[in-house]
């Protein structure tokens, strides 16, 4: 197949340089015979590992990194985080079975140029690697889609909301934020169950925020932009 619309004009028929990370062996050929059929996509190398991820990336400077969400040892999260600590200007894309929302923000969150699903139909699949190649961001349809929702407060409101929190309520956000449960919140903290249920409603209201999901992520900016102020 050649290669149609939708790569960068400045490539001057260079073949897009690809990387695919996953721990599965059938899924890692199956993708580099798949790309093999397009002469504008060339894998230079496969990794089976995070760890190997990594140095591949490192090593062979791609264009492009398709990176698997869950694999054994280093995920894929934190894959992209050691490579954009690292300093790597490889275009970073999750290529995952996961359309948890969760998942999406903390890939997006953490420097991903791209989420796509393994169901994808190859001709979109080619054509996202080509957008993505040429400085933008893809998202698979179904994960526009959930994302397509009111998203938490701005970063320049992100102190005023927290400022507006009780010290109780700063705290059972904190441990709501890390997947506790109300009982597990109740135990940690030395108040009933019921308590925290309030807790946790006001510092939603206040946030203006749907649940806790929302909280988690709105949580995870306020200390992103600590982190850049410091």
């Amino acid at each position: 197949m050649d290669n149609a619309a939708g790569g960068d004009p400045d490539r001057h028929g260079t073949p897009i340089r690809l990387v695919v990370v996953d721990d599965h062996a059938l899924f890692r050929k199956g993708v580099s015979q798949l790309l093999a059929m397009y002469d504008d996509v060339e894998v230079v190398a496969e990794a089976a590992s995070g760890a190997e991820g990594i140095e591949a990336v490192l090593t062979h400077r791609p264009d492009v990194a398709l990176i698997d969400l869950h694999m054994k040892g280093l995920d894929g999260i934190s894959v992209l985080r050691a490579l954009k600590a690292a300093g790597s200007t490889t275009r970073l894309v999750m290529l995952t079975v996961s359309d948890s929302s969760f998942d999406i923000m903390e890939a997006l969150n953490s420097g991903a140029s791209g989420y796509l699903l393994k169901d994808m139909e190859p001709d979109e699949f080619c054509m996202k690697l080509r957008q993505v190649a040429a400085g933008g961001t893809v998202l698979s349809a179904a994960v526009g889609g959930l994302l397509a929702k009111p998203q938490p407060p701005s970063k320049e409101s992100l102190n005023e909301h927290w400022a507006s929190l009780t010290a109780r309520e700063q705290e059972t956000l904190e441990l709501v934020s890390k997947g506790a449960s109300n009982k597990i919140v109740a135990r940690a903290l030395g108040i009933a169950e019921s308590t925290v249920k309030v807790h946790v409603k006001h510092v939603l209201q206040k946030l203006n925020l749907r649940n806790r999901f929302e909280a988690a992520v709105w949580l995870r900016e306020l200390r992103e932009d600590e982190r850049h102020q410091a």
